[in-house]
């Protein structure tokens, strides 16, 4: 079986994607609701400026980012798909939060691979580098980009993504249907 190159976002994929709603509304005394939140950009869901967001940023995001949970079925798809293929994390963080995202996929038991933090959400140049088969990712125009690059997508749900999708891009719900979808691949690529 050829091992395939699988490139998997942190924020909103791995972990839980409103980990920072109650900090922000409590710092910025707002009562916005997760099923609210039709927007990737903070300060825009928050109805604050990106300067002021950015000072709430710079204040907690060791606290954001160490506190934050896993998505259910995370840490289990990843160490199973990690015995079989290639994972590599590429995630927009900055590469300051190289510690903070090695403790906490230490913390929640996710399998120690390759981490690529890019300060930028442009990724597609990174999968690219890395002979990316597949890219698991929650940003909506992340992965139209990526899909327009000719990368296959899979997009997980969240209320911020729900926009229609391009040739190149399957949503799924949860991660036990992205274990099943790279199972359906490995089939594919046995085939081929």
């Amino acid at each position: 079986m050829k091992k395939l190159n699988i490139c998997v976002d942190i924020d909103g994929t791995i972990t839980e994607p409103f980990y920072w709603l109650k900090l922000a509304n409590y710092h910025f005394n707002k009562h916005v609701r997760e099923e609210e939140i039709k927007e990737y950009e903070i300060d825009k869901v928050l109805g604050i400026s990106v300067e002021d967001y950015n000072k709430f940023y710079e204040k907690y995001f060791e606290t954001l980012h160490l506190n934050s949970k896993p998505r259910i079925g995370a840490s289990v798809v990843l160490n199973g798909i990690s015995k079989l293929h290639n994972i590599y994390y590429v995630s927009a963080r900055e590469q300051r939060l190289k510690g903070i995202t090695l403790d906490w996929l230490k913390k929640y038991n996710m399998p120690l691979k390759e981490i690529y933090l890019l300060g930028s959400h442009y990724k597609v140049q990174k999968a690219k580098e890395l002979n990316c088969d597949l890219f698991i990712e929650d940003r909506y125009e992340n992965a139209v980009e990526l899909a327009n690059a000719g990368i296959d997508v899979i997009l997980i749900d969240c209320s911020y993504n729900r926009k229609p999708l391009v040739k190149g891009i399957i949503r799924v719900f949860n991660w036990e249907q992205i274990w099943e979808i790279i199972i359906s691949l490995e089939k594919q690529k046995e085939i081929a």
